[in-house]
């Protein structure tokens, strides 16, 4: 194959926004020059690489391509950052996907500091981002699994502690008689989402066998302030309910209870100094903020 920038940009673009139209629109061409750049492309790869549908899903050529795409698109911009006379020739964008606790409490002070870098952050379980890096969507994924991705490379960053903690008022309305099997089986609880398996550990760990009533609140700070509002207890992070518990704002319900959390950076195995400028920069704040 001798593929041009062009198509690897259109790839990328319609994978990124999801139709030709938006594609079209981000591209400044028409959508039939979408249709037929990506026709030409796939003639070349000898194989579908994009399901058309709503949004549009890369097949598994797509992918490969995709993650091509957007390898090209980094060293295209370092290079003409490099040949620019005045600096700032271009700015290179990193796609991540990173844990909602993570990005609320110590990634985005980290990605900051990198003024001239775009990053295109996308929210996942730390369980599941390594999904994203195998379709293509991520450069590099803050996981917690320590096997590389096929072509990828991994370090360990540390662990995020996390601990059962409610409101004062939970407590006593709900747990008054003790943090037991039996309150654990009823007293309602806070999940992040249906990937979210944090609280399930837990009960599993203290052998309670109920599925009591819970509340699925997905965005990290709001997490927090539901269970500051009494809505539930939750595994809570160290990192953002230390200072509450402190506070008298909740309530550390088991000390002896805590749940270890390892975190790894994974990245493609590629020459970039922006892909590594990123990963130094994850690697010290890291180093500095979890266990």
């Amino acid at each position: 194959m001798d593929v041009s920038t062009e198509l690897l940009r259109t790839l990328t673009a319609v994978v990124d926004y999801g139709t030709f139209d938006r594609a079209a629109e981000a591209l400044h061409i028409t959508p039939s020059a979408v249709s037929q750049r990506m026709k030409a492309l796939e003639q070349q790869a000898g194989r579908v690489l994009v399901l058309r549908s709503k949004p549009i899903e890369t097949t598994g050529a797509g992918r490969v391509l995709l993650r091509l795409a957007r390898q090209v698109a980094l060293l295209e911009s370092e290079v003409l950052d490099e040949l620019s006379t005045e600096g700032g020739g271009g700015r290179p964008s990193i796609p991540l996907v990173v844990n909602a606790d993570s990005l609320a409490t110590w990634v985005l002070p980290a990605l900051a500091t990198l003024t001239d870098v775009s990053f295109d952050i996308t929210l996942d379980d730390q369980d599941h981002t390594l999904d994203r890096l195998r379709d293509g969507t991520a450069m590099g994924a803050i996981t917690s699994d320590p096997v590389p991705v096929q072509g990828c490379t991994v370090s360990r960053l540390g662990q995020m502690t996390y601990r059962p903690a409610a409101s004062p008022e939970f407590v006593e309305r709900w747990l008054s008689t003790g943090f037991d099997g039996a309150a654990l089986g009823r007293a309602p609880l806070l999940v992040f989402d249906r990937k979210d398996v944090l609280q399930d550990r837990y009960l599993a760990g203290r052998g309670v066998a109920e599925h009591p009533p819970r509340h699925y609140v997905p965005a990290s700070t709001e997490f927090v302030r539901a269970a500051v509002l009494g809505l539930g207890w939750g595994m809570l992070p160290d990192l953002q309910a230390a200072s509450l518990i402190a506070e008298g704002r909740l309530v550390a319900l088991d000390d002896a209870g805590t749940i270890d959390v390892p975190l790894y950076w994974q990245q493609w195995s590629l020459e970039s100094s922006t892909l590594a400028r990123v990963a130094a920069t994850l690697a010290r704040a890291a180093a500095e903020t979890l266990n």
